[in-house]
């Protein structure tokens, strides 16, 4: 598998990345999970954005899906007419949150270039990937995922705050992408967000081979996030940055 680091910032889009967006590839099939503030626009440096086969949704705060209502409007006037429907993966009620974010009147929505697909948890295939899924904890319906292809394992949290089904997603992955919006010893809400520390626990609970940090809050120093997670996970570990390209399993 190869990961392209889209965007990686938390909450709203940074200086230098946009919210959050992730390019997998395997065998030939991209898949973005989350399709977060200003991400079209980068993904159009790495891709041809009619090449993405299908988009996963992990929740649906603006950070991580409000680009799909731009997408939707590159894949439905294009010249030539609209391009070919591709399935979007998201929490109950998606159809109709991204239809209302644009202003649209949900029947038909955007479902005439997008097939909706409302996640629960459990195990599917999703084009060359076997992909779990699992509820994890924040304010509304969110999901971590957890993508296997041909013996690698990818892992990514979505937005959560600490919770053991996180740790059962990732355990053993080859690469655990994992959200720490927030300093440690510092109020803030609880059942929201990661901090550093908190990050690099689950991955050491979960036994994750590479630990990879993203939903950077622009506001933070995200040389303290990293230093957080290396008090409490000794494996590899890195900050997403947008342009950055892994190889998973390798």
């Amino acid at each position: 598998m190869r990961l392209t680091i889209i965007g990686s910032s938390g909450s709203f889009p940074g200086p230098d990345s946009p919210a959050s967006c992730y390019l997998v590839e395997a065998g030939g099939f991209r898949l973005l999970l989350d399709m977060g503030n200003g991400s079209l626009g980068t993904l159009q440096r790495h891709v041809d954005i009619y090449s993405v086969d299908a988009v996963y949704l992990s929740h649906l705060h603006a950070d991580h899906c409000f680009d799909l209502c731009s997408y939707w409007v590159a894949r439905m006037f294009p010249p030539g007419g609209p391009k070919p429907r591709i399935p979007v993966y998201g929490p109950k009620g998606v159809a109709q949150r991204v239809a209302e974010a644009y202003g649209l009147d949900p029947d038909p929505g955007m479902t005439e270039v997008f097939d909706f697909h409302e996640l629960t948890p459990g195990t599917f295939e999703l084009g060359p990937f076997t992909a779990r899924v699992d509820t994890v904890n924040h304010p509304v319906d969110a999901f971590g995922i957890r993508l296997e292809h041909e013996g690698s394992s990818l892992t990514y949290s979505g937005d959560t705050g600490a919770c053991d089904s996180l740790v059962d997603l990732a355990t053993d992955t080859d690469l655990f992408l994992c959200e720490a919006a927030f300093h440690d010893h510092v109020e803030h809400p609880k059942d929201m967000h990661l901090t550093g520390s908190e990050a690099g626990d689950h991955a050491r609970r979960a036994r994750a081979r590479r630990l990879l940090l993203t939903h950077l809050v622009p506001w933070n120093d995200d040389e303290v996030t990293l230093t957080e997670a290396r008090s409490t996970y000794g494996g590899p570990i890195d900050l997403a940055r947008s342009g950055q390209v892994h190889l998973v399993g390798a």
